[in-house]
């Protein structure tokens, strides 16, 4: 047996297909610029065409939301922040294109890689994707097509690229096992849209397995059994059944509330980084959008989006979002995040430095225009302004003055906006959670960032393997932080919501629920499998839980809890 991490849920036997992409070894040559320039550019246009067709060959298989994921691939290839790069590597050291564009290509998903938000590190991936392809072009090394598999499979790889996986036809493709990979990654993603089991992160596995062995998938565990017995195969075939009705059974809970067996009801929501990303979030039956991560918006661009790209876009969420509410969270840069048109000055601790509102409230050219941009936006939906990284009330109640001066400004200016923005604050440092009934006073909401909140509360860098082991959403001194935000919301009857990785935790749910939490907003696909999990539960027995979870001291002794009670 063989162990890795859950990436899709399901379960899966079939045969093993080894897709094992050509090595590009790419090494520095001095060449013809203009040579090399030409080679470049059929290479993008090749790639350009490759991912238009994959894209047209997923349409019907993948959602909107998904299908968008080759839009991002289509704007790679053009995006003058890489390009121009590439072509002044060229021109000025009269070098090969594929070394030019390994170089430049390397940099940006180094960049991207060392980010500290999941939702970014992901582009790192596509970013290597297109990169590899457009690479593969220049050479004349010929890419494996998955689209042309027509019997049960199993693929086994390294890593699936996003181009890989939107190929993968579900009446062959059984399952994907990978060496490496998370449950965010792009591919797992899609898979989990495709509903195709996948277990992801099992070193050496391309060693252990062979093509054409025949294995079976635990997509729950993540575990994968090689060279099943007969009564291995049975069991796991019933399993798989039962799985699906599951699944099925989950279906009908879309367009159903959120509400516990005693009558309490909360808001399951999505966490979006785009316009595209709302279908996802509708499809499986969210009650709004948590958190809007406004900053893609600037790291996509190759200068500071203006207020009308940036009006746009928020209007068009909103209007897809229709009544239902919608969390943005103003421009959180910095830290891990870099814009590479609006150079930060280097930090020892740029997580603890100059970032988020701290930038805003420093450069309020910036801030006033993306308010701007919400504030008229406001008229087409239900709006909600969310202001990160918030540590004591005068920045708060300043942010919020040069949002009110901004209001007044386009009302003046007789643009039409609405009267019932709620504008609040996200809750990531532990100060803003000690101080949350002063907070309260002046704030129309929070929502709590786990992300950050666990590792400024443990002093540990979450992206540092040394110290991972701190990172404990469970642990009960996180637990008491969130308790302490919830409870100076309810004092002052604000509502508290929750948008990091915890909330779409099926084990930290019931303790959340029982600690007072109004709204959880997660992945899209999390909603409705936490949907059926808070819908089984009995609010007055999940508050007895969580006071019994405070005062446990380790949060082992607080799964275990868990565990035993549910």
């Amino acid at each position: 047996m063989l162990k890795g991490i859950a990436a899709s849920s399901g379960y899966a036997q079939a045969k093993v297909y080894k897709l094992e992409h050509p090595e590009l070894v790419v090494t520095r040559i001095e060449a013809n610029k203009k040579e090399e320039l030409e080679k470049f550019e059929k290479a993008l246009l090749k790639t350009r065409s490759d991912i238009q067709s994959i894209k047209a060959k997923a349409v019907g298989r993948l959602s909107a939301d998904e299908l968008a994921i080759f839009d991002a691939h289509l704007e790679f290839t053009n995006d003058p922040g890489l390009l121009d790069q590439v072509i002044a590597t060229i021109e000025k050291e009269s070098v090969n294109a594929e070394w030019a564009l390994d170089k430049i290509a390397n940099t940006f998903i180094k960049m991207f890689e060392s980010m500290e938000d999941e939702y970014f590190r992901e582009r790192a991936a596509d970013i290597k994707d297109v990169a590899y392809r457009i690479k593969s072009h220049i050479m004349g090394v010929s890419i494996a097509d998955l689209s042309l598999i027509n019997e049960e499979v199993i693929i086994l790889a390294e890593d699936l690229t996003p181009s890989d996986t939107a190929q993968l036809d579900k009446n062959f493709t059984k399952g994907f096992v990978t060496e490496i990979g998370g449950r965010t990654s792009h591919s797992a993603i899609m898979a989990r849209s495709l509903e195709i089991p996948a277990v992801v992160g099992i070193t050496g596995v391309l060693k252990t397995l062979k093509h054409g062995q025949f294995i079976i998938m635990d997509a729950i565990k993540g575990e994968v059994i090689t060279d099943p017995t007969p009564e291995q195969q049975a069991e796991y075939k019933k399993l798989a059944e039962n799985y699906a009705n599951y699944r099925t059974s989950l279906e009908i809970l879309k367009d159903e509330k959120t509400i516990t067996t005693d009558g309490h009801q909360v808001e399951l929501a999505g966490n979006i980084g785009n316009a595209k990303d709302v279908d996802g979030v509708l499809h499986n039956g969210g009650e709004g959008v948590g958190l809007y991560r406004t900053e893609f918006l600037y790291m996509d661009a190759s200068e500071l989006p203006n207020e009308e790209d940036q009006f746009e876009a928020y209007k068009t969420v909103l209007e897809k979002m229709g009544d239902r509410p919608v969390v943005v969270r103003t421009l959180d840069i910095g830290g891990d995040k870099e814009l590479s048109y609006l150079p930060l000055p280097k930090e020892m601790n740029p997580f603890l430095g100059y970032r988020a509102i701290r930038l805003c409230l420093d450069r309020t050219d910036i801030f006033r225009t993306q308010l701007r941009a919400l504030i008229r936006a406001s008229a087409f939906g239900s709006l909600r302004i969310m202001f990160p990284m918030i540590a004591t009330l005068q920045e708060f109640n300043d942010a919020k003055a040069i949002y009110q001066d901004e209001y007044d400004n386009l009302l003046a200016e007789g643009v039409a906006v609405s009267d019932n923005i709620e504008v609040g604050m996200m809750v990531e440092i532990p100060a803003a959670a000690v101080l949350a009934d002063q907070f309260a006073k002046v704030s129309d909401f929070f929502s709590i960032g786990t992300n950050d909140l666990i590792q400024y509360s443990f002093a540990a860098d979450r992206m540092n393997e040394q110290v991972s082991y701190l990172y404990q959403p469970l642990n009960p001194a996180l637990l008491r932080l969130i308790k302490m935000t919830i409870d100076g919301g309810h004092k002052e009857g604000k509502w508290v919501g929750m948008c990091g990785e915890m909330a779409g935790d099926a084990l930290a749910a019931p303790v959340l629920l029982g600690l007072g939490l109004d709204e959880f907003s997660m992945s899209a696909t999390s909603i409705l499998e936490a949907r059926k999990v808070i819908n089984s539960l009995s609010y007055a027995d999940m508050q007895e839980l969580a006071a019994k979870a405070l005062e446990c001291s380790t949060e082992e002794e607080v799964v275990q809890l868990l565990k035993e009670n549910l």
